[in-house]
């Protein structure tokens, strides 16, 4: 499947699609050249070495040029941490101002408590045959049905949209277009797979990379890959 057609699906009900785009590696190399009053044709060897030389020295500018447009729906916990990139970033989300139907919401995969005096993180996935799993499953989405339950309530007696959406749990879906430049993406990607990182933000890395890596292949393997 190409880029262009692609939906990537993340989690069990999130996913990561294209939308639009401007550029290529061609492009990349030509803002570059023009510190020197040149210009590529037709992309060489040569703007392959430059793209990785550009890459390895931090000269990043070249990598603002292009812009990627992405559709992207996840929980809004995960939002929110994605949204704490805002340089060469812009997002428009959908509004539960105006929009009054009963979202989805994220059923997570369960992971134990950090170990070794962690304060954030968590630990290995809980097995299918721990009595924790259950338990978590039955609390989880007992909660959730009664946040459900309640915000359609308060949508059927009238209050607004935007005051009933303060009952919706983290895990709810939400979704936005998101704008922004090949080097921002490639800083969003490297952070967020970083083992470090909270796993279901890992997995959206993941699919952002697998759609942007066939746009700007060179590129991309230069600023995203170790």
């Amino acid at each position: 499947m190409s880029s262009q057609n692609s939906r990537i699906p993340v989690l069990d009900g999130g996913f990561v699609q294209y939308v639009a785009h401007m550029g290529d590696d061609l492009f990349v190399v030509n803002a570059a050249r023009v510190s020197f009053h040149k210009i590529s044709e037709q992309f060489s060897d040569r703007d392959e070495k430059l793209i990785s030389y550009l890459a390895k020295h931090k000269h990043w500018t070249p990598f603002a040029h292009p812009q990627i447009t992405l559709r992207v729906k996840a929980p809004i916990s995960i939002r929110t941490q994605l949204f704490k990139h805002k340089v060469g970033f812009v997002e428009n989300e959908v509004s539960r101002r105006y929009v009054d139907e009963t979202p989805e919401v994220y059923i997570p995969k369960w992971r134990t408590a950090p170990v070794d005096g962690a304060k954030q993180g968590s630990g290995g996935f809980v097995d299918e045959a721990d009595s924790r799993r259950a338990a978590s499953d039955f609390l989880y989405r007992d909660s959730v049905e009664k946040c459900m339950d309640v915000y359609e309530s308060m949508i059927a007696q009238g209050i607004a949209p935007e005051q009933a959406r303060f009952v919706l749990p983290q895990g709810t879906y939400t979704e936005w277009w998101w704008t922004g430049s090949l080097a921002a993406y490639a800083r969003v990607y490297a952070q967020r797979s970083d083992s470090h990182a909270q796993w279901e933000v890992r997995e959206y890395a993941d699919a952002i990379g697998k759609v942007i890596s066939p746009l700007f292949p060179v590129s991309w393997k230069a600023l995203a890959l170790p």
